[in-house]
């Protein structure tokens, strides 16, 4: 069934300024390079400027240094970008749960489950589990004994939750991810690797998103905890005992090595990731394939690798690199040189 909104009842919920037809109706949202009739874009990016003349859209949302050049229905405020996001869930396509058991899913007698939770096929409840009101729960999901799960919260398909594991409130976890398991603990005897059994567990707040196949590892000891309002991509590793700050971000493929803090705030980009036993400070920035490698309490960007080039270039410019400490050692003989 297709959605259909007024641009005025749009307008009102963004806390917008309307200029053009308040009787517009909007039927979906789309890219301002491929709107059509029906559709809400948005402007974020100076580089798509140049389609604000040519789109189709019946609308778009803009700042107002845009808005005066646009002669077409506009939503004029400061962060279209944040506005998209904001009215992206009233175009959502998914059938809501229907709420109740699904007759293969297997619940242990002692877990605990609070109205209007929904179970999918095949899923496994253990012991003493406590899941709260409104939870959705996808099929082929496992959740280990003594587990929580707070209200509102979703785990699509073949999630797995390890036993003694909390997940607060309003939190959504794709499919495939694996939340508690063992930390890469070993010592090493002449040799012999000794597995180091991993005691702790997972805390992870309210209002988290965890994407696909991402694995956040129990504690050793103490618990791996990661704050409200974080938000991790697919494919992003959390080791044992790592601390993720309140609202932080990371994106696909982010690792975070065992027993270290992160910041509130920070944004991990593409690849980036931190070495073990560190501490990140509030609004760190890493950019993406960085590596964090000492504690720093400074806020911005951080960097690190080299940068693409042509092969041939990049190879020659490789070796170099590993010529620095050299070169440096010669210009600083050379400058006392002078000197003398």
């Amino acid at each position: 069934m297709t959605k259909s909104y007024s641009l005025q009842d749009i307008a009102d919920y963004l806390g917008a300024e309307l200029r053009g037809d308040t009787a517009c109706q909007i039927t979906g949202l789309n890219t301002l390079e491929h709107g059509q009739t029906g559709d809400l874009v948005f402007l974020a990016n100076k580089a798509y400027e140049r389609y604000l003349s040519t789109t189709q859209a019946s609308a778009v949302l803009l700042e107002p240094r845009y808005a005066e050049a646009f002669a077409g229905n506009a939503l004029v405020l400061d962060n279209p970008y944040v506005a998209y996001a904001r009215i992206s869930s009233w175009f959502v396509h998914s059938t809501p749960p229907e709420g109740g058991v699904h007759p293969s899913a297997v619940i242990a007698d002692s877990a605990s489950l609070a109205d209007g939770v929904s179970i999918g096929p095949h899923v496994s409840i253990g012991e003493r589990v406590k899941i709260g009101a409104g939870v959705n729960i996808g099929p082929g999901v496992s959740i280990g004994n003594d587990s929580t799960i707070g209200s509102g919260s979703r785990l699509y398909s073949n999630v797995s939750v390890y036993h003694g594991v909390s997940i607060g409130c309003d939190t959504v976890i794709h499919s495939n991810t694996v939340i508690g398991a063992d930390g890469f603990g070993f010592a090493n005897d002449g040799g012999e690797w000794i597995k180091i059994h991993q005691l702790g567990s997972v805390e992870i707040g309210n209002n988290v998103e965890i994407g696909a196949c991402t694995t956040i590892d129990r504690g050793a000891l103490d618990n791996t905890v990661i704050e409200d309002g974080v938000i991790l991509d697919n494919h992003v590793q959390i080791a044992h005992n790592v601390r993720i700050g309140e609202n932080t971000a990371m994106a696909a493929y982010a690792g975070i090595s065992g027993s270290t803090k992160i910041g509130k705030n920070c944004v991990f980009a593409a690849h980036a990731g931190a070495v073990g036993h560190i501490t990140v400070g509030d609004g760190v920035v890493a950019m993406a394939r960085c590596t964090i490698s000492k504690s720093t309490a400074k806020a911005g960007s951080y960097s690190s690798g080299l940068l693409m080039d042509e092969t041939r270039q990049w190879r020659k410019n490789a070796v170099r690199f590993g010529q620095l400490d050299d070169m440096a050692r010669r210009l600083k003989q050379l400058e006392k040189d002078s000197q003398a």
